[in-house]
């Protein structure tokens, strides 16, 4: 049976269901909160909490205190040191190493089958599904579908137990039905060494018919341009006539779509997903929109809490959560999940905020550790990425990479926010900073109200300092500390100076005027 034809038949299934889910969304999270419960029961982690299969909403949550990482480690490790049935019932064969955005520290997340087969593999799934149902005449299947994945393949421990980053887990347990259309190969796509791989990547791909690129933007970019640089074609429809689809996500696509529009071919769609180690969370479900619609069914249980900079709610075992049917739009919600790879009430460290609430659709605004918030301004990555994005527009220029920092004041001056920007290849001349700093902050105040008001008179909080990195600044200091490539990705705001004044040209007082623009 040809793979179109089967794949039409799941398509008109599964639209069913997430139609299911779009008008009964507490009827769906109170039957996948059931199923949870009744597998952690079964567990030594549940036992040792008193998790039974009848417990209500209320009692697990008193049953169960919300924790991050750290809380619970000691679980993990056991799992990850071979025992079964620790966090979910039998053992787990895959642990995803995740980098860690705001740390340095590695996390090891484990990732069970009903992870991959329920949760991963079905929301990769879902996509194609809405997308071909939004765009009817698309012929994907008659293509490549060009992964860009982390670096390296799995390690595995003497117990059998295997770790490496979610991509190279992903690749090694594709089902059939992607894993026949993917390239590259497996050998290259799971190599070690990032510089080697993206041009073995460019090398076997550029003669193959590429219909669907999926990788996170900052690296795929990276490839995107080498392809371009070989092949001496002006955009990526010249390389490949059939690319249809670009699937993003990991970080935000805004400062990296003036250098994506300029590569791909017009009438090329962009689609966004939420897919982190932890889980698959959101699927961008409509053409051309820019949030996501929150996927119900993929056995993970959902809880908010209200967020706000140097608020210690987070920190509290029993801080009050919410369900979806108590939500607001447009506010910060740390979110709290209970997933069918063995996480229980665990804080993610991610801030969403809801854009729509029938059905519940979202956007990443930040995380709870990266903020900017010197004199109550409360700037999160989501306000950031949107006035970088702008401001880029305004001044006809693209953003390769990006962090910014808290300076607090001194004797001499007040405080003030410090970005280092790293322009995309295209951009010759940097902007004047000062001019880039000024529409880049009006940009911040329009977004941002707590920010407009810190702002007003120049009382409490100065415009922002705008410092200008050559290329490549930020792809060398992530490759002094091993983290090329994957799922590897500069912290973009926080209230410590480390990688301001790690991947800065040189050390600035922020007190002083800014410096000529470089020539890049």
């Amino acid at each position: 049976m040809p793979v179109n034809t089967v794949f039409s038949w799941f398509i008109r299934k599964r639209l069913h269901q997430i139609e299911l889910f779009r008008k009964y969304p507490k009827e769906v999270q109170d039957e996948v909160f059931r199923d949870h419960i009744a597998a952690l029961s079964q567990t030594r982690f549940g036992r040792e909490h008193g998790v039974t299969p009848q417990m209500d909403l209320a009692a697990y949550r008193q049953s169960v205190p919300v924790r991050d990482y750290n809380g619970v480690k000691p679980w993990l490790e056991a799992a990850r040191n071979g025992e079964p049935d620790v966090m979910w019932p039998g053992a787990v064969k895959w642990n995803a190493k995740s980098s860690g955005t705001t740390t340095d520290r590695s996390k090891f997340i484990p990732v069970t089958e009903d992870a991959l087969e329920k949760c991963h593999y079905k929301g990769g799934k879902d996509l194609l599904a809405m997308y071909v149902d939004a765009v009817p005449k698309a012929r994907l299947y008659g293509g490549r579908h060009l992964i860009v994945g982390g670096t390296g393949r799995a390690e595995e421990a003497d117990n059998g137990v295997l770790t490496g980053d979610l991509s190279a887990i992903i690749i090694n347990n594709l089902p059939w039905w992607c894993e026949f259309r993917r390239t590259p190969a497996r050998s290259i796509a799971l190599m070690a060494s990032w510089e080697e791989k993206i041009e073995r990547m460019a090398e076997t791909t550029i003669d193959q018919d590429v219909r669907i690129i999926a990788g996170v933007p900052s690296w795929t970019q990276v490839l995107l341009e080498r392809i371009l640089e070989r092949t001496g074609k002006s955009h990526l429809g010249e390389v490949w006539p059939h690319l249809q689809l670009y699937m993003h996500g990991g970080v935000s696509f805004a400062p990296y779509r003036g250098a994506f529009d300029r590569m791909m071919p017009s009438g090329i769609h962009y689609i966004e997903t939420y897919n982190a180690s932890e889980g698959f969370f959101g699927i961008q479900d409509q053409l051309g929109a820019d949030d996501m619609l929150l996927m119900l069914d993929y056995g993970i249980h959902y809880e908010f809490i209200p967020f706000a900079p140097g608020d210690d709610i987070l920190e509290q075992p029993h801080a009050e959560t919410l369900g979806l049917d108590a939500v607001g739009l447009n506010r910060d919600y740390a979110m709290v999940i209970s997933t069918n790879g063995g996480l229980h009430r665990y804080l993610l460290g991610d801030l969403v905020r809801f854009t729509s609430l029938t059905p519940f659709r979202i956007r990443v605004s930040g995380r709870t550790q990266s903020y900017l918030n010197l004199a109550g301004e409360e700037l999160m990555v989501g306000d950031a990425n949107a006035a970088l994005a702008q401001t880029s527009r305004e001044f006809g220029m693209e953003i390769r990479d990006w962090t910014a920092c808290a300076r607090p004041a001194t004797d001499g001056s007040l405080g003030r926010h410090h970005w280092v920007i790293e322009p995309g290849k295209s951009t010759t001349n940097s902007p004047d900073a000062p001019l880039f700093a000024a529409a880049l902050d009006r940009h911040l105040r329009n977004l941002n109200s707590d920010y407009d008001a810190k702002r007003t008179g120049d009382l409490v909080l100065l415009v922002p300092f705008v410092e200008w990195v050559s290329t490549g600044a930020f792809e060398n200091l992530l490759k002094q500390k091993g983290k090329l490539g994957g799922q590897h990705k500069v912290p973009r705001l926080s209230m410590s100076p480390q990688w301001v004044e790690e991947v800065s040209s040189k050390k600035i007082d922020p007190s002083e005027t800014h410096p000529t623009p470089i020539r890049l």
